[in-house]
Order: C-alpha cells, then sequence, then structure tokens
C-alpha cells in the first residue's frame, strides 16, 4: 500500500481573468475549487492511474468537509485526522493576459498537541505500507523536527519514504534518512544555502545531499525536466515540448509518476522517465491528460542523458 502524508492541506480556489487589473473590478470567467495540498496531489495521481493508495491528514471545519468530499468524488481513499480549526483555503490567479498564475498560500490552522500525536498513533499503526510520501508544509503549532519523526517512523514499518518538502521541515526530514527526496530547484538552493545557476551546479548539490545518506536525490527543474542522483546513476530527463496550461501539481505528478514506476518494477531510468511524463501530462489540461495511455506517448518524446 502507498500512503501519502499532507499535515497541511488545503482547499484550492482557483480564479480565471482576463488580466488582473490594479484599482479595478476585476471580472472572473472561470471559478474552479479542487482538493489540494501537494501529498493530497499525489493521491489524486495514483488513483487515477489505478494505483491503490491512502491519502492521510488533518481536516477540519466546514472546509475540511469540502475538501474529502472533493477527494470522495474523485474516489480518493483517505482518512483525516479531526481537528479543532478550519482547514485552510488557497486562492490561486490565473492570468490569460500574461499566462501565469498567482498563488496565495494560507498559513493553516493551529494543530493541537493531542491533534498531532493522533495523527502519529495513525502514521504507527499504518498496515503494509510499501511507500510512504511526506509532503508540503507543516500547520502552525507543529515543529519541523516532526519530519524527522514521521520519517524514522515510516522506515520502521519497512515503507521506502519520499520526502517533498521546503526550509526547515526539509532540512529536518533529511535528519531522518528518508530514501528519496524530491526538492526542486530553489528548494534546493535554500537547502545548500547557495544559488544554482546550470545543471553542473544543480547535479552538484545534489551529489552533496545525497552523500548524507539518501538513496535517491529528484530535482524538478520545471520546463528542463528533472535529474536523479544516486550513489550509481547521475540522469537528466528532459520532457516533451508541449503547449503548458496548467503548472498546479506537476512536481506532485512526478512524484507520483516515479512511485508508479517503482510499483511497476522498473529501474531508476525508467521510473524517472515516467516521473517527467507524468508531470508533463499534469501541465495541460487540468486532470485530463493524466492516464495511462496519455502518459505511454509522452514517455516516447521523453529523452533521458547520463550526466
Amino acid at each position: 500500500m502507498i500512503y501519502t502524508i499532507t499535515l497541511n492541506p488545503a482547499l484550492d480556489r482557483i480564479l480565471t481573468v482576463e488580466t488582473i487589473l490594479y484599482d479595478n473590478p476585476n471580472r472572473v470567467t472561470k471559478e474552479e475549487t479542487y482538493a489540494g495540498g501537494k501529498g493530497i496531489d499525489v493521491s489524486k495521481v495514483l488513483t487515477k492511474l489505478n494505483v491503490e493508495n491512502k491519502a492521510l491528514g488533518f481536516a477540519g471545519g466546514f472546509i475540511g468537509l469540502e475538501l474529502e468530499g472533493c477527494l470522495l468524488n474523485l474516489g480518493v481513499n483517505c482518512e483525516f485526522i479531526r481537528i479543532s480549526g478550519e482547514t485552510r483555503t488557497n486562492i490561486i490567479i490565473n492570468d490569460l493576459g500574461k499566462k501565469k498564475q498567482i498563488s496565495f498560500n494560507s498559513h493553516g490552522p493551529m494543530i493541537k498537541s493531542f491533534e498531532l500525536m493522533e495523527m502519529i498513533n495513525a502514521i504507527k499503526g499504518l498496515k503494509d505500507a510499501n511507500y510512504v510520501t511526506i509532503s508540503g508544509s507543516i500547520p502552525l503549532g507543529v515543529s519541523p523536527i516532526i519530519y524527522r519523526k514521521i520519517v524514522e517512523i515510516a522506515k520502521d514499518k519497512g515503507a521506502t519514504v519520499l520526502l517533498d518538502a521546503d526550509d526547515e521541515p526539509l532540512k529536518a526530514g533529511i535528519m531522518g534518512k528518508p530514501h528519496i527526496i524530491k526538492p526542486n530547484v530553489h528548494e534546493l538552493e535554500r537547502l545548500v544555502d547557495r544559488e544554482l545557476k546550470n545543471l553542473e551546479a544543480i547535479t552538484e548539490a545534489a551529489v552533496e545531499v545525497q552523500k548524507r545518506g539518501i538513496e535517491i536525490v529528484l530535482v524538478s527543474m520545471g520546463p528542463d525536466g528533472m535529474i536523479l542522483v544516486a550513489k550509481d546513476e547521475r540522469l537528466w530527463a528532459s520532457p516533451p515540448k508541449v503547449k503548458v496550461e496548467n503548472t498546479i501539481g506537476a512536481g506532485d505528478s512526478a512524484v507520483a509518476g516515479f512511485i508508479h514506476g517503482a510499483i511497476l518494477g522498473e529501474n531508476k531510468k525508467e521510473a524517472l522517465m515516467r516521473a517527467v511524463a507524468t508531470g508533463t501530462a499534469a501541465t495541460l489540461i487540468r486532470d485530463v491528460s493524466i492516464t495511462d495511455d496519455y502518459i505511454k506517448k509522452l514517455l516516447v518524446q521523453t529523452k533521458v542523458n547520463k550526466i
């Protein structure tokens, strides 16, 4: 079983406008609501690919109920710890004129100590955990060290652990030595505390982090693809050229693709290609292009080179 853990899920409200007007009313041409959060997005993609998984997280208030309802309608198997606070709402503005998106992400609710311990006990009780992903930010009231604790618990359960976080939660989680981490370039820069201007610099930083006891470091680079650094391999996968319609959740879709490849028994190179193809599919029409057939079409256009 694959488990995804999202301590700070959200309801993503996407507003589309022709162009953003300052000091003037902005007419919304389209409004959409989705269950969001990095681990939630991983579960949504895995579910679309018919890969059995369960999403774990905190949920509270009416927004939390709506979040669960959205996932239920998508067929996502989930188990949330109910909290006294209200699940956060993120606002994403889709500017058609500039072909850009602006995200306003809330901090999220305050988590009480007993609620945190309910989550810890739920993780300790996971059954047949093959893969566990730990993704995203942490809510108020929770120390970043929680990611180290969750990594260690999941490893004790015999699971392969993938961590996808930023800043202090990423630094804390790495102390537990997860098997795989998936920062993007900016997250990797913050981790090593220096600017990474080119592929060589990114690779060197990934090698540096991998030597801390991480088996695989995946670094997503947007339209430039993804690199994989392991003890015995350094690979760069470049995606096919597509017309990007949406960038939200592309990195999380790549995580789902890599795990999917591992479940299928693929080697590192093949799983990397699947990660890039799945992430690319997510940049097209939201949720529509993520199918086995479409990913297969993108796979044959995905190129891999040794670094």
